[in-house]
């Protein structure tokens, strides 16, 4: 394993020191526990929260500021922060119009979040993102959020900088998750660092289709294909998820999950872009990086987003974040 690291037991608050002084003017870092905070709240704004294991970055950190999240809880790589953080974070963000905690579909993440949801004594709502289509709909932990968190946070965020109150912002988020489907493939696995070797074996010939982003194999193995059979693999079973009618607007976000380069991650955007016009949809929106990442892996997930006219505007709004950044 290479890897720039003094310790793996180091790596996050080392990592998180480097961020909160790499972003001062965004962010804040309170300790024991961790938890990264807007600079600024805004009084009467409905708090947003969100948060999960690290090694997913910038996804959730690398959100928080003007446009999206008030604050971030990260775990350790790949484990559930704890309620704690959560309660921590909320008490601090809240100004009155209650908190929502945007939650990504995994049992720890969903069960300390419900947690602290309990514990906090002011009002608050939930979404659980789980736009990961890779798994069916009745899969017995349901299905995971993946790369659509990004797009839920960022227009559940300029709702709530808007004045929406909590139960709007609820609502939003769950249609947004509601017209929201992902799905990923891997060319190689990942490394955690306290593990020390890839979390599985792929062949130079092979790749894995549906993967998660905690290194977990897909839900199938396949001989590795030119990119354009990919991605018309991908994003058909997405449209089949979606079904959406002829000439409806959306937006595309190809994501990285860390160990794929730029001029690939254009090129599928370009295959996709191609793919779903020819179904008659109108690509209106997109989204191109990496953003909600798995360490070190090889791979990308597609997510598709169904538009209407007050979610485009709300993607539109002004956002400063670390990692998203328009309009300001």
């Amino acid at each position: 394993m290479k890897k720039f690291l003094d310790s793996p037991a180091t790596l996050l608050d080392t990592s998180l020191r480097g961020f909160a002084k790499a972003h001062a003017d965004i962010v804040d870092l309170h300790t024991e526990p961790n938890y990264v905070c807007r600079k600024q709240n805004k009084p009467g704004k409905v708090a947003l929260i969100s948060g999960g294991g690290s090694g997913h970055e910038p996804l959730h950190s690398g959100f928080v500021g003007y446009g999206m999240l008030d604050a971030a809880c990260p775990g350790q790589i790949f484990t559930s922060p704890t309620p704690d953080q959560m309660l921590a974070a909320a008490q601090m963000v809240n100004t009155g119009a209650g908190v929502l905690f945007i939650v990504k579909n995994y049992a720890g993440d969903v069960m300390n979040f419900e947690m602290a949801a309990e514990m906090l004594d002011c009002p608050n709502a939930t979404v659980v993102v789980n736009d990961d289509i890779s798994l069916p709909k009745n899969h017995s932990i349901g299905r995971r959020g993946v790369a659509g968190t990004t797009i839920v946070e960022k227009i559940v965020g300029a709702g709530a900088e808007a004045g929406l109150d909590l139960a709007a912002c609820q609502a939003l988020g769950e249609r947004v998750v509601g017209n929201t489907a992902s799905m990923g493939v891997a060319l190689t696995s990942c490394t955690v660092p306290a593990l020390g070797h890839p979390t599985f074996a792929i062949a130079d010939d092979e790749m894995e289709i549906g993967v998660g982003i905690h290194g977990e194999r897909g839900r199938e193995t396949g001989k590795i294909a030119p990119a354009t059979e990919i991605v018309a693999q991908v994003a058909g079973h997405i449209i089949d998820e979606l079904a959406p009618s002829a000439g409806q607007s959306i937006l595309l976000h190809v994501n990285g999950f860390g160990g794929t380069p730029l001029v690939e991650l254009h090129l599928l955007y370009e295959l996709a872009w191609q793919f779903l016009s020819g179904r008659g949809l109108h690509v209106q929106r997109s989204l191109v990086g990496n953003f909600t990442t798995s360490l070190d892996m090889a791979g990308c997930s597609l997510t598709v987003t169904l538009l209407d006219d007050e979610l485009r505007q709300l993607w539109d709004a002004p956002v400063n974040t670390a990692a998203l950044r328009w309009g300001c």
